[in-house]
């Protein structure tokens, strides 16, 4: 019932900023809790970031101060914004929307390298 398309990836050096953008089919957009996720190669799939329907915005240690999680309701849109970024940071993001059921998207490549 819901897509979700991540676009915004890309290849950055280590201390600088992306901004990545996942937008959803539906109108009813604004009852999903919001999520980007992330996996690296050859290792499990991490949560980074959590918004609710409210607003409220949880992080993973390894993000905090660093990344921001937002949401428009009018543009069926969350984003992951992303500053300082570290070469640990190098994953695939997915966006993923939940509410009685989850839904994921193919996800966006992030590369921080020099």
């Amino acid at each position: 019932q819901v897509r979700l398309v991540e676009s915004g990836g890309g290849l950055v050096q280590p201390g600088g900023s992306l901004r990545l953008s996942c937008a959803a089919s539906r109108s009813a957009f604004s009852f999903y809790t919001m999520s980007w996720y992330r996996q690296a190669p050859g290792k499990q799939r991490e949560l980074v970031a959590v918004i609710s329907s409210g607003g409220r915005t949880n992080y993973a240690d390894s993000v905090k101060g660093r990344f921001t999680i937002s949401r428009d309701n009018a543009a069926n849109t969350v984003y992951l914004q992303m500053n300082s970024l570290k070469p640990e940071d190098t994953a695939v993001y997915f966006c993923s929307a939940r509410y009685s059921s989850e839904y994921w998207g193919q996800g966006t490549q992030v590369t921080v390298s020099s």
